[in-house]
Protein backbone atom coordinates (compact mmCIF):
# COMPACT_ATOMS: atom_id res chain seq x y z
CA UNK A 1 0.00 0.00 0.00
CA UNK A 2 1.58 3.33 -0.70
CA UNK A 3 2.34 6.31 1.84
CA UNK A 4 0.45 9.44 1.14
CA UNK A 5 3.94 10.97 0.67
CA UNK A 6 4.77 8.92 -2.10
CA UNK A 7 1.44 9.77 -3.75
CA UNK A 8 2.13 13.41 -3.46
CA UNK A 9 5.89 12.86 -4.75
CA UNK A 10 4.67 10.59 -8.09
CA UNK A 11 1.90 13.49 -8.39
CA UNK A 12 4.75 15.92 -7.80
CA UNK A 13 6.58 14.03 -10.68
CA UNK A 14 3.84 13.82 -13.00
CA UNK A 15 3.03 17.52 -12.63
CA UNK A 16 7.35 18.24 -13.90
CA UNK A 17 6.76 15.70 -16.41
CA UNK A 18 3.62 17.57 -17.85
CA UNK A 19 5.92 20.27 -18.17
CA UNK A 20 7.75 18.81 -20.51
CA UNK A 21 4.46 18.28 -23.02
CA UNK A 22 4.84 19.49 -26.85
CA UNK A 23 1.08 20.47 -27.49
CA UNK A 24 0.91 23.13 -29.84
CA UNK A 25 -2.49 21.92 -31.12
CA UNK A 26 -4.47 21.39 -27.75
CA UNK A 27 -2.22 23.02 -25.46
CA UNK A 28 -4.00 19.90 -23.36
CA UNK A 29 -0.83 18.92 -21.10
CA UNK A 30 -0.50 15.77 -19.61
CA UNK A 31 2.01 13.92 -17.72
CA UNK A 32 2.17 10.69 -15.89
CA UNK A 33 4.65 8.54 -13.83
CA UNK A 34 4.20 4.82 -14.05
CA UNK A 35 5.71 2.89 -11.36
CA UNK A 36 6.74 -0.94 -11.62
CA UNK A 37 7.02 -3.59 -8.90
CA UNK A 38 10.37 -2.99 -8.13
CA UNK A 39 9.94 0.64 -7.36
CA UNK A 40 11.41 2.35 -10.55
CA UNK A 41 10.01 5.41 -11.97
CA UNK A 42 8.99 5.79 -15.83
CA UNK A 43 7.85 9.58 -17.00
CA UNK A 44 5.62 10.63 -19.49
CA UNK A 45 3.99 13.35 -21.40
CA UNK A 46 1.73 13.81 -24.10
CA UNK A 47 3.79 14.42 -27.68
CA UNK A 48 1.66 15.68 -30.25
CA UNK A 49 1.20 15.74 -33.99
CA UNK A 50 -0.85 17.62 -36.79
CA UNK A 51 -1.62 14.35 -37.54
CA UNK A 52 -4.17 13.69 -34.40
CA UNK A 53 -3.64 9.82 -35.45
CA UNK A 54 0.06 10.12 -34.60
CA UNK A 55 -0.25 11.89 -31.43
CA UNK A 56 1.42 9.84 -28.05
CA UNK A 57 -0.41 10.03 -25.17
CA UNK A 58 1.54 10.52 -21.58
CA UNK A 59 0.94 6.73 -21.18
CA UNK A 60 1.76 4.93 -23.97
CA UNK A 61 5.02 6.97 -23.27
CA UNK A 62 6.28 6.33 -19.92
CA UNK A 63 4.82 2.46 -20.82
CA UNK A 64 7.15 2.39 -24.09
CA UNK A 65 10.07 3.86 -21.62
CA UNK A 66 9.41 1.18 -18.87
CA UNK A 67 9.35 -1.27 -22.35
CA UNK A 68 12.43 -0.49 -23.98
CA UNK A 69 14.27 -0.35 -20.15
CA UNK A 70 12.98 -4.26 -19.68
CA UNK A 71 10.16 -3.58 -17.51
CA UNK A 72 6.73 -5.61 -17.45
CA UNK A 73 5.64 -5.98 -14.24
CA UNK A 74 3.63 -2.59 -13.32
CA UNK A 75 2.22 -1.19 -10.37
CA UNK A 76 0.57 1.63 -10.76
CA UNK A 77 0.36 5.33 -12.35
CA UNK A 78 -0.09 8.46 -11.56
CA UNK A 79 -1.81 10.64 -14.04
CA UNK A 80 -2.10 14.94 -14.23
CA UNK A 81 -3.82 16.45 -16.57
CA UNK A 82 -5.95 20.36 -16.18
CA UNK A 83 -9.37 18.82 -15.20
CA UNK A 84 -7.67 15.29 -13.84
CA UNK A 85 -9.16 13.15 -16.43
CA UNK A 86 -8.79 9.79 -17.04
CA UNK A 87 -7.01 7.64 -19.54
CA UNK A 88 -7.84 7.22 -22.98
CA UNK A 89 -9.54 4.00 -24.22
CA UNK A 90 -6.27 3.51 -26.48
CA UNK A 91 -4.18 4.21 -23.33
CA UNK A 92 -6.31 1.44 -21.25
CA UNK A 93 -6.12 -1.38 -23.71
CA UNK A 94 -2.13 -0.40 -24.36
CA UNK A 95 -1.72 -0.44 -20.12
CA UNK A 96 -3.69 -3.52 -19.35
CA UNK A 97 -2.09 -5.49 -22.67
CA UNK A 98 1.26 -5.49 -19.70
CA UNK A 99 -0.79 -4.76 -16.47
CA UNK A 100 -4.22 -5.70 -15.89
CA UNK A 101 -3.76 -5.44 -12.17
CA UNK A 102 -2.73 -1.52 -12.71
CA UNK A 103 -3.90 1.02 -10.09
CA UNK A 104 -4.09 4.24 -11.41
CA UNK A 105 -4.67 7.70 -9.75
CA UNK A 106 -5.73 10.68 -11.36
CA UNK A 107 -4.79 14.45 -10.29
CA UNK A 108 -5.25 17.68 -11.55
CA UNK A 109 -2.03 20.41 -12.87
CA UNK A 110 -3.26 22.13 -9.76
CA UNK A 111 -4.59 20.76 -6.88
CA UNK A 112 -3.77 18.08 -4.30
CA UNK A 113 -7.10 16.23 -4.92
CA UNK A 114 -7.25 12.60 -6.05
CA UNK A 115 -8.58 9.92 -7.28
CA UNK A 116 -7.84 6.52 -6.56
CA UNK A 117 -6.47 3.74 -6.83
CA UNK A 118 -8.86 2.91 -9.20
CA UNK A 119 -8.21 -0.70 -11.26
CA UNK A 120 -7.33 -0.37 -14.50
CA UNK A 121 -10.09 -3.17 -15.08
CA UNK A 122 -12.67 -1.09 -14.09
CA UNK A 123 -11.83 1.68 -16.37
CA UNK A 124 -12.45 -0.91 -19.17
CA UNK A 125 -14.39 -4.02 -18.32
CA UNK A 126 -14.15 -7.13 -19.90
CA UNK A 127 -10.91 -6.18 -21.51
CA UNK A 128 -9.28 -8.50 -24.08
CA UNK A 129 -5.80 -9.58 -23.54
CA UNK A 130 -3.73 -12.24 -23.94
CA UNK A 131 -3.54 -13.30 -20.45
CA UNK A 132 -7.34 -13.87 -21.15
CA UNK A 133 -6.80 -15.78 -24.50
CA UNK A 134 -4.35 -17.60 -22.79
CA UNK A 135 -7.00 -18.47 -19.76
CA UNK A 136 -9.40 -19.64 -22.52
CA UNK A 137 -8.09 -21.79 -23.93
CA UNK A 138 -6.97 -23.56 -21.16
CA UNK A 139 -10.85 -23.43 -19.94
Amino acid sequence: MLQTEDIQEYFRQSREAAKRAYNPYSHFSVGCVLIDQAGKVFPGCNIESASYSATLCAERVAAAQAIAQGSRNWDSIFIVSPSGVSPCGVCRQFLFEFAPQLQVYLGTLTTDEVRGPIALTELLPMASGLQQAVIQAQA
